[in-house]
């Protein structure tokens, strides 16, 4: 999710969270009060950070993660999921999307839309 629907959506991110930690996963860091902050990205020439919504480790593999929920500016939340799963692949990181119940559709068509068909969907 982009900064702009950070307070939107607080309660999926807490309750991503928490499904996360049910599947095992340590280290957890979230973009959210409460939680270590994961490391943000700067994009040069212009004012955008980039900060994954939750990272985590598990068996001793990093895991970054997205909500993926309705936004009002899906470009931009197109283009940090390509910066987020080249990153991954080039640190041998795994990117995975967390999606909720009526948010689907949307997820599957900008997917679809920037040909990510390499990611997994976690649906909570």
């Amino acid at each position: 999710m982009i900064t702009q629907d950070k307070e939107k959506y607080v309660v999926e991110l807490n309750l991503s969270i928490s499904y996360l930690e049910n599947l095992g996963y340590s280290n957890i860091k979230a973009d959210i009060e409460g939680y270590d902050s994961p490391k943000s990205y700067h994009k040069k020439g212009s004012d955008i950070d980039v900060t994954p919504d939750i990272v985590a480790e598990k068996e001793g593999r990093k895991h970054i993660f997205d909500l993926s929920l309705k936004s009002q500016k899906p470009r931009l939340l197109k283009s940090k999921w390509l910066f987020l799963n080249t990153l991954s692949q080039i640190k041998s990181y795994r990117f995975r999307l967390i999606t909720t119940r009526g948010h689907y559709k949307f997820t599957n068509e900008t997917i679809d839309a920037i040909n990510l068909d390499t990611v997994k969907l976690l649906k909570i």
